[in-house]
């Protein structure tokens, strides 16, 4: 299994890059987002991966981070949802906008991904849902980030992968567990977090607990 790859850019096309990883060159497909975030010819990149092996086949798929990865693995599970369809969803909506659509139960979002109909974004939402809270709480405390540098090699001196800014990925895992530990359900936890960073992307910790708490009141 190759689960990280740390190199250099040696060139892009409309789907996928090639990665030169110590005089290996790794084809990496991705989505149109995660190809549009990443640096261009002869620049440093990290980025996580996921291995798809079949009797004819050996692809490799990247992402920017282990949350944008894991909603990869999950979609796939989807009947009628395959990688491409995978990226096309996750191109669309980024792994934010994804986790936000299947917590809030938001099968529309899903449906304005390239070749999604109504049906297979529907099944996204309702097979998932309950897999929400885990993946918005797994880029936490800065795993998303792949900032190892690259190893020397034959071409030329150490360097570090691109920065990326960061997200609001900790404040979200630390609300979720709050929320949990006041007795909140995870999906209802997962959904109020998921609509308040919506509304407040920048909000800290404390911020998006009583924004979330707020949603989760019960009204009148």
């Amino acid at each position: 299994m190759i689960g990280r790859l740390a190199g250099r850019i040696e060139y892009r096309a409309e789907d996928h890059v090639l990665i030169d990883v110590r005089g290996v060159g790794y084809v990496v497909h991705c989505s149109e987002r995660t190809l549009g975030a990443l640096p261009g010819p002869g620049e440093a990149v990290a980025l996580w991966t996921d291995l798809l092996v079949r009797e004819d086949l050996l692809q490799l798929y990247g992402f920017l981070t282990l949350g944008e990865r894991e909603w990869h693995r999950l979609l796939m599970r989807v009947q009628g949802v395959g990688a491409k369809a995978s990226l096309a969803i996750l191109g669309a909506l980024g792994a934010d906008g994804v986790s936000r659509a299947v917590a809030l139960g938001d099968w529309s979002a899903i449906k304005a991904a390239k070749g999604i109909g109504p049906k297979t974004a529907q099944r996204v939402v309702n097979e998932l849902r309950d897999k929400a809270p885990g993946v918005m709480a797994l880029d936490h405390a800065g795993v998303s980030e792949p900032t190892a540098p690259v190893a020397a090699d034959a071409a030329g001196p150490a360097v570090a992968p691109a920065t990326r800014p960061v997200t609001s990925a900790p404040a979200r895992a630390e609300a979720l567990s709050a929320l949990g530990n006041l007795g909140y359900a995870p999906g209802e936890a997962a959904a109020a977090v998921a609509e308040a960073q919506h509304e407040t992307p920048e909000a800290d910790t404390a911020a998006l607990i009583r924004a979330a708490l707020g949603r989760l009141a019960p009204k009148g």
